[in-house]
């Protein structure tokens, strides 16, 4: 079922829920430059035991772009969705910069999450001149340049994306991006630098990071598998988006790790 929310600043935000009804909730966060259809394989396994959310995030997909948005805006965004379901407690899995709003989660609304992953993310995402500059060089060209490369930062050369329907999707998700809702999450990510306060997040949380990742490395993972006291960390042979290049394996790596809480 697709539907559209409000959330507290009056936007509204394009929201997918399917799966069982009064089965514990897991939502999930797509990455920068995507939409919710990234989580196809995920929702398709847990919608038999799980009552699974997914959601554009703010300026992707059908989800209305804002101005002046920060880390915060995208985690409340969150609250608001789980607010206008009736969801007491959620599992949340985000990717990317969906990792950086599970973490903003974990630390500020730890009262509403049973769990959180954190997937090909970090504490501190890129630089703040880098994502600036990219924000600028989007707002100015839009995005076509970045969709000619995006593959070498998002998959790794052993995965044949070209053949992967999932994968071609998701690379045109990138192409239908408005531009100013990227260059207001690059912004954001600019911003956003929450490595002295993850070591405050007190619930389960299962990091995920890709062992050919160039953008959120394995080290990030481990620097946050180190400064959070209940987590895991879970190393996948993929690059950035791993949950597509290794779906199985991204599955059952989550399921075994909410299996373990429960």
């Amino acid at each position: 079922m697709n539907i559209t929310m409000t959330n507290r600043q009056g936007k509204t935000l394009s929201v997918a829920i399917s799966g069982q009804d009064h089965a514990p909730v897991i939502v999930f966060s797509n990455s920068l430059g995507t939409d919710k259809g990234m989580w196809q394989p995920q929702v398709a396994a847990f919608e038999q035991q799980f009552k699974v959310v997914t959601y554009d995030t703010r300026g992707h997909g059908q989800s209305d772009v804002i101005e002046q948005t920060t880390v915060q805006n995208l985690a409340e965004d969150v609250i608001d969705i789980l607010n206008g379901l009736n969801i007491e407690k959620a599992h949340f899995c985000g990717i990317s910069m969906g990792g950086m709003t599970a973490l903003w989660l974990g630390i500020h609304h730890a009262d509403r999450f049973h769990s959180i992953t954190v997937a090909n993310s970090a504490a501190k995402i890129w630089t703040e001149e880098g994502w600036n500059a990219r924000a600028d060089a989007v707002t100015a060209n839009g995005l076509a340049d970045l969709v000619k490369t995006t593959h070498t930062r998002w998959f790794s050369e052993q995965f044949d994306y070209q053949h992967d329907a999932l994968a071609q999707r998701t690379i045109q998700s990138l192409a239908t991006t408005p531009a100013l809702g990227y260059a207001e999450s690059c912004r954001a990510l600019a911003q956003a630098d929450l490595s002295t306060q993850i070591q405050q997040i007190q619930i389960p949380t299962l990091v995920i990071a890709g062992a050919f990742d160039p953008v959120t490395t394995v080290a990030d993972g481990v620097f946050m598998q180190q400064q959070i006291q209940k987590s895991e960390l879970a190393v996948i042979d993929a690059s950035h988006l791993s949950n597509i290049e290794q779906p199985e394996l991204f599955t059952q790596t989550l399921s075994q790790f909410i299996g373990s809480i429960q």
